[in-house]
């Protein structure tokens, strides 16, 4: 499956294997998905450490690379199901953002609020090793004492709420 390719206005100008893609220079579709629940606590997930971004690192509950023949709102439903096994959703689409340096991106983020405890979650061992839901304080004293156990996505949490 090839990755969307788009210009600085977030156009489709063409399609990249993964392999082939220049992460300095391409710009390519990513949508991720915030989970919280009634108690305000944020749902993450670790990475898989066989993922080539942010290997290990805690980050939004689900993100994906938009594939060809997706758009953003295609793309978050495949990945929630794939991820963490949620189905039948309907996240509600937030704001959208362009993410530059080490990788080049839009990032096109998603709301949900669920309560469900992490058992009931049912993870792709090769995209998640685990999730857990941090309640917000936690999370800040987390992000400030050991920010490398993020990914530099989770920074954007403040935006979101």
């Amino acid at each position: 499956m090839k990755i969307v390719i788009v210009d600085e206005k977030d156009n489709v100008i063409g399609y990249k294997d993964r392999d082939a893609i220049n992460y300095q220079e391409d710009i390519y579709r990513v949508s991720a998905l915030w989970i919280t629940n009634s108690k305000g606590d944020i749902l993450l997930a670790k990475r898989a450490l066989t993922k080539s971004h942010s290997p290990g690192k805690w980050g939004p509950a689900v993100s994906g690379t938009v594939d060809e023949g997706e758009d953003y709102d295609l793309n978050i439903i495949k990945e929630a199901e794939e991820e963490i096994g949620l189905t039948n959703i309907s996240p509600r689409k937030g704001f959208k953002k362009r993410i530059s340096g080490k990788y080049n991106y839009f990032c096109q983020w998603y709301f949900a609020i669920m309560d469900k405890p992490v058992s009931d979650f049912k993870i792709k061992k090769d995209e998640v090793e685990e999730v857990k839901w941090f309640p917000i304080k936690e999370l800040i004293r987390e992000m400030e004492n050991q920010p490398d156990k993020f990914t530099g996505s989770i920074s954007l949490w403040k935006q979101l709420w």
